[in-house]
């Protein structure tokens, strides 16, 4: 059962009068990149009262102080005050740059996240987990601040490019992986574009929810939910600054892959399951060249990952599909091994 400040419908304009019907704010302001201003922003802007509009550019790569600094202007050349709404509108990007910049304005305003893409809808909006990169370092300044509401419209994947669909999907595949058996075996037994979207959406939300309840500040269990992240991460990041850039969830299935792998020879994973893992996450995702001279920087990348311990790469794996583990240490040689596994054929 999803919490009461998660709500999943398809009649979006419905959900945010209903949460404005039962709260007062001052003054409202929603924030966009130029994306959703474009595709998402006429399905919901005759529900509202007035508002004001504050636009940034989309793209991790504007995911930084920088951007911060535009938005702290805006809502104070706005005259937003402590009983104003910040409604997030967008991807993961919109959401944990908004939801760090409302929580942080004038020490805290409320804020709800209206997330558009299926990762923010899986993942990103879910958790209470805010914050920007710094130094090329993902997330690296942050808090815990949970939204005053999330809601989910599946409607809004329809505007997707189809490769944003596939990196969210990255995030559905974690979820099983870590906590789910039964239902990767009926992820894999359908074609990506055969998945039933409004049944997938509320299940991983669901996973995400019960794993933040048990640890909603990742001071244990909760880390299971970063399988795929430390190598995917410090992939994403030394891609962040060439011309290639990747999306979040295709760095995370090439993560969850060579994470896959290190669980076989740290955890007891089945040889037949990595084989599993390896196969059904190519057919979604081509794969992608990590070339010989971009190994020690992404290794470098991943000493500065928030999971670490005395300098201590630490990675949270699997011991078998549905079962995760955390704080298993794994050495540079092991990690350059996981990304031969990824690359051989």
């Amino acid at each position: 059962m999803l919490p009461e400040y998660i709500a999943i419908s398809d009649r979006i304009e419905d959900e945010v009068k209903r949460f404005l019907s039962v709260n007062s704010f001052s003054s409202i302001a929603i924030l966009v990149d130029y994306n959703t201003l474009q595709h998402c922003y006429p399905l919901i802007q005759f529900g509202l009262p007035d508002h004001f509009l504050i636009k940034i550019n989309p793209g991790e790569e504007n995911k930084n102080i920088d951007t911060c600094q535009h938005i702290w202007s805006e809502m104070t050349r706005i005259g937003l005050d402590r009983k104003s709404l910040l409604i997030n509108l967008g991807g993961g990007v919109i959401g944990d740059m908004g939801g760090f910049c409302a929580a942080t304005y004038k020490r805290g305003i409320t804020f709800i996240n209206i997330p558009t893409t299926l990762l923010s809808q899986v993942d990103a909006s879910i958790g209470g987990k805010l914050g920007v990169d710094f130094s090329h370092f993902k997330n690296h300044i942050g808090i815990f601040k949970d939204p005053g509401q999330v809601l989910v419209d599946p409607t809004f994947l329809k505007s997707l490019p189809d490769k944003e669909l596939r990196s969210g999907f990255a995030e559905v595949i974690k979820h099983c992986l870590i906590a789910d058996k039964i239902y990767w075996q009926k992820l894999t037994e359908n074609d990506f574009v055969a998945q039933p979207w409004n049944q997938l959406i509320p299940h991983s939300i669901g996973v995400k929810q019960q794993v933040v309840k048990q640890d909603p500040f990742e001071s244990g269990y909760r880390k299971v939910l970063n399988f795929g992240h430390t190598i995917g991460h410090a992939i994403e990041s030394y891609f962040l600054n060439s011309e290639k850039k990747l999306l979040h969830g295709e760095a995370i299935a090439i993560g969850m892959i060579a994470e896959s792998y290190l669980s076989m020879k740290k955890c007891g994973l089945a040889l037949g399951d990595l084989t599993e893992i390896k196969k059904y996450i190519c057919t979604i995702f081509p794969k992608i060249d990590l070339p010989l001279e971009s190994w020690n920087e992404i290794v470098s990348l991943m000493t500065h990952d928030k999971k670490n311990s005395q300098g201590e790469v630490q990675m949270a794996l699997i011991s078998s599909i549905g079962e995760a583990v955390y704080d298993i240490k794994i050495d540079q040689l092991e990690i350059i091994e996981a990304m031969k596994f990824y690359l051989e054929d």
